[in-house]
């Protein structure tokens, strides 16, 4: 057995810059928050190689006297709190004294700085935890920290480092969040010597539409609430602004920014009946909140937070927005008498519930329904050949259907043939049975999610290059994923390049899915190995993953289908694992028997 020792000053501080320094991003999260610690009102950033090569932080602020800079790169030393009550109403973004400390250690640091009082400015440089004696240095009143090669002693954890353009973008976001926090200081960064950023102070909106874009501006509500010792403000948008990612969404406690379980449940239920379950909402809001109420010292990070009284916050944070997001959707129906109008009557796949007299009225009236049940099945064959998308022969195609296709004693498949479709949601069949109620959408996405598994697992799903490529505006970390994940993708169906430093480009995409749902369909894709990476989204969450391609390629509520349509999906129902459920777990489909229908009209009685 192993005796028990102390480990090297250095060893703690690598395996702290483990927890504190995961990428380049997280260590310039740290220096600006430092920055704004020392009263900066101007924060300038330059990076390399997405902040691997190099990481400065230039700020005006309050400086560091010389006989201080050796303490500032040591573990365990800071400014902002000397006891436990100073540590229970934490004030300042930063007050644990590591993050410094662990730079050193996995980095190259130079340290410059000049307080007010002060003839010249003082420099220090740290190697693997060794230290430099302070010298004169040439520097305006305030800090610059500079990193150089993040990780070059520790090749182990740099190779986990993503590529140039991920690690950028990362610290591109961390940007963002601190500049959104803070308006009122000016923020620029650099990223291989060209201007990425320039951004002089402002008032919270004119900083919110700098870098969320005039759009959102317009599309979101101001958020203004006072009770007791809490704040809560910002702008949180409309449902038509929703994203299909959580991009947009910034949340800051006490100018910190976090994610928080009890604040984004709260926010959840604000929107939930207001905006689609696989929508999220954009906001920038900002809980201002005594310090003693909550507990910062919870994450390495700092990025998660721990209220005192968590159902208090919840329910503040819940009514706010609900109150504010229902009388915006109010005054909207006001202002617009059309969303408020019912629709027409929808119409079943074969009548006419559309006719009008001279007066305008509606005259509905039964049109011609040649039910067709006895219809051949090469009409569907027809319909399954172009959803396969696949280039096979169609008479090996024919021959394969002809014995896939399950059939009763009669001869009329199990789910019987289709009738028509009522009010765009719903098909109805007719078997031996009686009636067949079929849920399409739900149907339809099972049979498509149940084709994306076999094929994946095949590794052959078929891809559809589109004639014309379908473009679409997209974030810094998007574009970095569709360069670093290229072969994910194509293992996908997926052929995605940029266009430009802010456009995306869908050049081929699955067969099985609609070309009109292109964009949605590579969003979805792309924040699925963005959030996850490609090894976990294409293994543990292979299954969400496809289901949420499947959704975009089902038919949609009110999509009218020929009878033909309505046949194939039936007859691919009869053929399909688990069609019996959607991928949510919901059915598909009820038979309602003649004997239940003979009930319900009390024949024979």
């Amino acid at each position: 057995m192993s005796a028990i020792r102390l480990l090297p000053d250095l060893l703690i501080n690598q395996i702290a810059a483990g927890e504190v320094i995961e990428r380049p991003a997280s260590a310039l999260k740290e220096l600006m928050e430092n920055s704004l610690d020392a009263g900066a009102t101007e924060i300038a950033v330059q990076l390399e190689g997405g902040g691997i090569k190099l990481l400065r932080v230039r700020d005006n602020g309050g400086g560091i006297a010389p006989d201080e800079l050796p303490f500032a790169l040591m573990r365990h030393a800071t400014s902002k709190i000397s006891s436990l009550d100073d540590l229970q109403r934490v004030g300042s973004m930063g007050f644990r004294g590591e993050a410094l400390a662990s730079m050193t250690a996995v980095a190259q640091v130079t340290l410059t700085s000049r307080t007010s009082e002060s003839a010249h400015a003082w420099q220090i440089q740290a190697v693997d935890g060794t230290q430099s004696d302070p010298a004169p240095a040439a520097h305006a009143h305030g800090t610059s920290m500079e990193l150089r090669e993040l990780y070059f002693n520790t090749p182990a954890r740099r190779k986990f480092l993503k590529s140039e353009a991920t690690e950028f973008a990362y610290c591109e976001e961390a940007f963002k969040r601190i500049a959104l926090s803070r308006p009122d200081v000016a923020f620029s960064l650099q990223h291989n010597n060209r201007m990425a950023w320039q951004l002089p102070a402002h008032s919270l909106q004119q900083r919110i539409a700098a870098l969320l874009g005039n759009e959102f501006g317009q599309a979101a509500v101001a958020v203004v609430r006072n009770a007791a010792n809490l704040s809560l403000q910002g702008l949180a948008a409309l449902p038509a602004y929703s994203r299909a990612t959580r991009d947009a969404q910034y949340f800051f406690v006490n100018g910190r920014f976090v994610r928080d379980k009890v604040l984004a449940h709260a926010l959840r239920q604000a929107y939930q009946d207001i905006l689609h379950h696989q929508r999220h909402p954009a906001f920038v809001l900002f809980l201002s909140i005594p310090p003693e109420q909550v507990d910062v010292n919870v994450h390495p990070a700092k990025s998660e937070v721990r209220f005192r009284e968590s159902q208090a916050i919840h329910q503040f944070v819940f009514h706010t927005l609900q109150q504010t997001l229902g009388a915006s959707v109010a005054e909207s129906d006001e202002t617009d008498l059309s969303f408020r109008r019912r629709p027409e009557p929808s119409a079943f796949n074969q009548l006419d519930f559309g006719l009008r007299g001279n007066d305008g009225a509606p005259r509905f009236q039964q049109q011609n329904m040649p039910l067709g049940i006895a219809q051949q099945e090469s009409t569907y064959r027809l319909w399954e050949a172009f959803s396969e998308g696949i280039n096979r022969e169609p008479e090996i195609r024919n021959q394969e259907t002809e014995s896939e296709q399950p059939e009763t004693v009669s001869g009329i498949p199990p789910l019987g043939y289709a009738l028509a479709q009522l009010s765009g949601i719903y098909i109805l069949a007719q078997n031996e049975q009686g009636l067949i109620v079929v849920d399409m959408h739900a149907a339809h996405e099972r049979i498509v999610y149940e084709k994306l598994k076999t094929a994946f697992d095949a590794q052959r799903i078929p891809t559809q290059p589109l004639l014309i490529p379908v473009s679409f505006a997209a974030d810094v970390l998007d574009i970095a994923t569709a360069e670093d994940e290229h072969a994910a993708l194509a293992q996908l169906g997926f052929d995605i390049a940029p266009l430009s430093p802010t456009t995306l480009a869908v050049r081929a995409m699955p067969a099985l899915l609609k070309q009109a749902h292109a964009e949605a369909a590579a969003r979805d894709a792309l924040h699925e190995l963005r959030e996850f990476g490609a090894t976990r989204a294409l293994t543990e969450r292979r299954n969400e993953l496809l289901a949420t391609l499947a959704c975009h390629a089902a038919v949609r509520a009110n999509q009218q289908l020929t009878l033909a349509e309505m046949n194939g999906i039936l007859r691919e129902m009869e053929c399909t694992e688990r069609s019996g459920q959607c991928n949510h777990g919901r059915p598909t489909w009820f038979q309602i028997t003649l004997d239940k229908l003979d009930a319900m009209f009390m024949r024979g009685k």
